[in-house]
Protein backbone atom coordinates (compact mmCIF):
# COMPACT_ATOMS: atom_id res chain seq x y z
CA UNK A 1 0.00 0.00 0.00
CA UNK A 2 1.21 3.65 -1.17
CA UNK A 3 1.41 6.50 1.45
CA UNK A 4 -1.26 7.71 -0.21
CA UNK A 5 -3.72 5.17 0.46
CA UNK A 6 -3.00 5.60 3.96
CA UNK A 7 -5.78 7.00 6.26
CA UNK A 8 -5.69 10.33 7.03
CA UNK A 9 -7.11 11.19 9.91
CA UNK A 10 -4.81 14.46 11.59
CA UNK A 11 -5.37 16.33 14.86
CA UNK A 12 -4.04 19.75 14.92
CA UNK A 13 -2.12 21.02 18.05
CA UNK A 14 -1.22 25.25 17.32
CA UNK A 15 0.52 25.29 14.30
CA UNK A 16 1.56 21.64 14.00
CA UNK A 17 -0.53 18.54 12.26
CA UNK A 18 -0.06 15.42 13.14
CA UNK A 19 -0.95 12.53 11.00
CA UNK A 20 0.49 14.86 7.89
CA UNK A 21 3.72 15.16 5.88
CA UNK A 22 6.57 13.92 7.34
CA UNK A 23 6.68 12.41 11.12
CA UNK A 24 6.93 15.56 13.46
CA UNK A 25 9.88 15.67 15.98
CA UNK A 26 8.77 15.96 19.56
CA UNK A 27 11.82 16.26 22.56
CA UNK A 28 10.92 15.72 25.84
CA UNK A 29 12.31 17.90 28.99
CA UNK A 30 12.88 15.76 31.69
CA UNK A 31 14.57 18.60 34.51
CA UNK A 32 13.52 18.50 37.81
CA UNK A 33 13.04 22.08 38.68
CA UNK A 34 11.11 24.56 37.29
CA UNK A 35 14.29 26.73 36.44
CA UNK A 36 15.76 24.26 35.06
CA UNK A 37 13.00 23.78 32.76
CA UNK A 38 12.92 26.82 31.73
CA UNK A 39 16.77 27.37 30.67
CA UNK A 40 15.91 23.93 28.72
CA UNK A 41 13.36 25.26 26.72
CA UNK A 42 14.96 28.53 26.62
CA UNK A 43 17.88 26.87 24.54
CA UNK A 44 16.08 24.64 22.67
CA UNK A 45 16.99 24.25 19.21
CA UNK A 46 13.46 25.14 17.66
CA UNK A 47 15.03 24.92 13.87
CA UNK A 48 14.87 21.23 14.19
CA UNK A 49 11.82 20.12 16.61
CA UNK A 50 8.10 20.57 16.41
CA UNK A 51 6.84 20.35 19.61
CA UNK A 52 7.69 19.34 23.06
CA UNK A 53 6.73 16.75 25.86
CA UNK A 54 6.99 17.81 29.17
CA UNK A 55 7.81 15.03 31.14
CA UNK A 56 6.45 16.00 34.67
CA UNK A 57 7.27 12.89 36.49
CA UNK A 58 10.85 14.08 36.20
CA UNK A 59 9.68 16.97 38.41
CA UNK A 60 10.82 17.25 41.97
CA UNK A 61 7.52 19.24 43.07
CA UNK A 62 4.82 16.83 41.07
CA UNK A 63 3.02 17.11 44.60
CA UNK A 64 2.17 20.41 44.65
CA UNK A 65 -0.22 21.87 42.00
CA UNK A 66 0.73 25.47 42.63
CA UNK A 67 4.76 24.52 41.72
CA UNK A 68 3.50 21.74 38.94
CA UNK A 69 1.65 25.03 37.24
CA UNK A 70 4.64 27.59 37.56
CA UNK A 71 6.55 25.27 35.63
CA UNK A 72 3.93 25.32 33.01
CA UNK A 73 3.79 28.76 32.46
CA UNK A 74 7.49 29.38 32.68
CA UNK A 75 8.27 26.13 30.00
CA UNK A 76 4.94 27.82 28.04
CA UNK A 77 6.73 31.14 28.02
CA UNK A 78 10.01 29.99 26.83
CA UNK A 79 8.42 28.31 24.10
CA UNK A 80 7.79 30.11 20.99
CA UNK A 81 4.10 30.61 20.28
CA UNK A 82 3.68 27.83 17.03
CA UNK A 83 5.28 25.39 19.57
CA UNK A 84 2.66 22.90 21.06
CA UNK A 85 3.20 21.58 24.62
CA UNK A 86 2.53 17.67 25.36
CA UNK A 87 2.05 17.42 28.83
CA UNK A 88 3.35 13.56 30.52
CA UNK A 89 3.28 11.85 33.46
CA UNK A 90 4.86 8.23 32.75
CA UNK A 91 4.59 5.67 35.80
CA UNK A 92 6.80 3.92 36.57
CA UNK A 93 5.19 0.62 35.14
CA UNK A 94 5.39 2.25 31.91
CA UNK A 95 8.88 3.43 32.11
CA UNK A 96 8.69 6.43 34.11
CA UNK A 97 10.32 8.15 36.97
CA UNK A 98 7.45 7.33 39.80
CA UNK A 99 4.34 6.09 40.60
CA UNK A 100 0.88 8.10 41.47
CA UNK A 101 -1.90 7.24 43.39
CA UNK A 102 -5.26 7.11 40.60
CA UNK A 103 -6.93 9.85 42.23
CA UNK A 104 -3.40 12.04 42.35
CA UNK A 105 -2.33 11.04 38.34
CA UNK A 106 -6.61 11.90 37.56
CA UNK A 107 -6.07 15.00 39.20
CA UNK A 108 -2.63 16.04 37.98
CA UNK A 109 -3.85 15.53 34.16
CA UNK A 110 -6.85 17.77 34.83
CA UNK A 111 -5.12 20.52 36.47
CA UNK A 112 -2.54 20.76 33.53
CA UNK A 113 -5.97 20.40 31.10
CA UNK A 114 -7.28 23.70 32.52
CA UNK A 115 -4.43 25.65 32.70
CA UNK A 116 -4.89 26.59 29.35
CA UNK A 117 -0.46 26.00 28.88
CA UNK A 118 -0.84 22.68 27.40
CA UNK A 119 -1.65 21.57 24.17
CA UNK A 120 -2.54 17.75 24.79
CA UNK A 121 -1.97 15.63 27.39
CA UNK A 122 -0.84 12.19 27.64
CA UNK A 123 -2.98 9.18 29.76
CA UNK A 124 -1.86 5.98 29.43
CA UNK A 125 -4.18 3.17 28.14
CA UNK A 126 -4.27 0.81 31.40
CA UNK A 127 -5.30 3.72 34.07
CA UNK A 128 -8.12 1.85 36.15
CA UNK A 129 -11.44 2.38 33.49
CA UNK A 130 -13.61 4.54 35.60
CA UNK A 131 -10.68 6.98 36.29
CA UNK A 132 -9.75 6.80 32.73
CA UNK A 133 -12.66 7.86 31.05
CA UNK A 134 -13.05 10.94 33.47
CA UNK A 135 -9.86 12.03 32.59
CA UNK A 136 -10.46 11.43 28.72
CA UNK A 137 -13.88 12.96 29.66
CA UNK A 138 -12.61 16.20 31.65
CA UNK A 139 -9.50 16.83 28.65
CA UNK A 140 -12.42 17.08 25.93
CA UNK A 141 -14.28 19.08 27.86
CA UNK A 142 -11.39 21.26 28.65
CA UNK A 143 -10.53 21.15 24.59
CA UNK A 144 -7.60 19.64 24.95
CA UNK A 145 -6.36 16.27 23.08
CA UNK A 146 -5.48 13.04 24.42
CA UNK A 147 -2.72 11.33 23.28
CA UNK A 148 -3.39 7.54 24.91
CA UNK A 149 0.05 5.86 25.34
CA UNK A 150 0.82 2.01 25.77
CA UNK A 151 4.76 0.86 26.98
CA UNK A 152 6.06 -2.50 26.61
CA UNK A 153 9.80 -2.32 28.06
CA UNK A 154 9.95 -6.29 27.87
CA UNK A 155 9.41 -7.60 24.90
CA UNK A 156 6.46 -7.20 21.00
CA UNK A 157 3.39 -8.54 21.57
CA UNK A 158 2.28 -10.07 18.70
CA UNK A 159 0.78 -7.72 15.29
CA UNK A 160 -2.43 -8.42 16.25
CA UNK A 161 -2.34 -7.37 19.90
CA UNK A 162 -0.39 -3.85 18.53
CA UNK A 163 -3.16 -3.36 16.34
CA UNK A 164 -5.78 -4.28 19.01
CA UNK A 165 -4.44 -1.98 21.69
CA UNK A 166 -4.55 0.84 19.03
CA UNK A 167 -7.71 0.16 18.04
CA UNK A 168 -9.05 0.05 22.00
CA UNK A 169 -7.38 3.28 22.82
CA UNK A 170 -9.26 4.85 19.77
CA UNK A 171 -12.72 3.43 20.93
CA UNK A 172 -11.26 4.76 24.62
CA UNK A 173 -12.09 8.10 23.13
CA UNK A 174 -8.02 8.81 22.13
CA UNK A 175 -7.00 11.72 19.75
CA UNK A 176 -4.21 10.52 18.99
CA UNK A 177 -3.19 6.47 19.64
CA UNK A 178 0.55 5.28 20.38
CA UNK A 179 2.08 2.23 21.83
CA UNK A 180 6.05 1.90 22.02
CA UNK A 181 7.56 -2.08 22.55
CA UNK A 182 10.99 -3.79 23.29
CA UNK A 183 12.36 -5.57 20.19
CA UNK A 184 14.47 -8.67 21.33
CA UNK A 185 15.16 -9.50 17.38
CA UNK A 186 14.83 -7.56 14.03
CA UNK A 187 11.49 -9.75 13.42
CA UNK A 188 10.15 -8.10 16.38
CA UNK A 189 10.58 -4.12 14.10
CA UNK A 190 9.14 -5.46 11.83
CA UNK A 191 6.28 -6.78 13.54
CA UNK A 192 5.56 -3.51 14.64
CA UNK A 193 5.65 -1.55 11.76
CA UNK A 194 4.09 -4.27 10.08
CA UNK A 195 0.73 -3.24 13.01
CA UNK A 196 1.70 -0.02 12.33
CA UNK A 197 0.43 -0.20 8.57
CA UNK A 198 -1.86 -2.35 9.68
CA UNK A 199 -3.80 0.14 12.05
CA UNK A 200 -3.05 3.46 9.71
CA UNK A 201 -4.63 1.87 6.96
CA UNK A 202 -8.17 2.20 8.16
CA UNK A 203 -7.83 4.48 11.41
CA UNK A 204 -9.66 7.18 12.29
CA UNK A 205 -6.85 8.41 14.59
CA UNK A 206 -3.09 9.65 14.11
CA UNK A 207 -1.03 6.80 15.33
CA UNK A 208 2.37 7.26 16.83
CA UNK A 209 4.55 3.96 17.33
CA UNK A 210 8.06 3.23 18.05
CA UNK A 211 10.49 0.16 18.78
CA UNK A 212 12.59 1.05 21.50
CA UNK A 213 16.72 0.85 22.02
CA UNK A 214 19.11 0.06 19.32
CA UNK A 215 17.43 -2.46 17.17
CA UNK A 216 14.60 -0.44 16.96
CA UNK A 217 16.11 2.85 15.22
CA UNK A 218 14.69 2.30 12.20
CA UNK A 219 11.23 2.62 13.46
CA UNK A 220 12.05 6.31 14.69
CA UNK A 221 12.78 7.48 11.16
CA UNK A 222 9.92 5.23 8.81
CA UNK A 223 6.98 6.49 10.19
CA UNK A 224 6.34 8.48 7.12
CA UNK A 225 6.02 4.59 4.71
CA UNK A 226 4.32 2.84 7.78
CA UNK A 227 1.93 5.58 9.33
CA UNK A 228 3.66 7.33 12.74
CA UNK A 229 3.58 10.43 12.88
CA UNK A 230 5.30 11.60 15.38
CA UNK A 231 8.92 10.28 16.50
CA UNK A 232 10.85 11.87 19.67
CA UNK A 233 14.54 13.06 19.30
CA UNK A 234 16.56 13.99 22.46
CA UNK A 235 18.61 17.59 23.40
CA UNK A 236 21.22 16.06 25.84
CA UNK A 237 19.76 13.45 27.76
CA UNK A 238 17.28 10.78 26.34
CA UNK A 239 14.17 9.77 28.01
CA UNK A 240 13.78 6.69 26.39
CA UNK A 241 16.30 3.66 25.33
CA UNK A 242 17.19 4.05 21.74
CA UNK A 243 16.30 7.98 21.49
CA UNK A 244 18.48 9.47 18.33
CA UNK A 245 19.39 13.29 18.69
CA UNK A 246 16.88 15.72 17.40
CA UNK A 247 18.99 17.42 15.35
CA UNK A 248 20.00 13.80 13.61
CA UNK A 249 16.16 12.64 13.35
CA UNK A 250 15.62 15.89 11.40
CA UNK A 251 18.33 15.40 8.34
CA UNK A 252 17.09 11.80 8.10
CA UNK A 253 13.38 12.57 8.31
CA UNK A 254 14.35 15.36 5.84
CA UNK A 255 16.29 12.68 3.81
CA UNK A 256 13.28 9.67 3.81
CA UNK A 257 10.84 12.86 3.18
CA UNK A 258 12.20 14.10 -0.05
CA UNK A 259 12.55 10.37 -0.95
CA UNK A 260 9.31 9.58 -0.63
CA UNK A 261 8.03 12.80 -2.10
CA UNK A 262 9.97 12.14 -5.36
CA UNK A 263 8.50 10.97 -8.84
CA UNK A 264 11.92 9.05 -9.61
Amino acid sequence: MSMGEMATATVQLRGVTLGEGAPKICVPLIDATADALAATASALPFDVLDLVELRIDFFDEIGDADAVTDALSRVRSALPDGVPVLFTFRSLREGGQRELATGDYEALIALAADSGLVDAVDVEMFTPADALGRIVAHAHDAGVPVVMSSHDFDATPPREEIVGRLRRQQELGADVVKIAVMPRSPRDVVTLLDATEEFTATAARPAITMSMGPLGVASRVAGEVFGSCLTFGAVGTVSAPGQLAAADLRVALDVLHAAASSDG
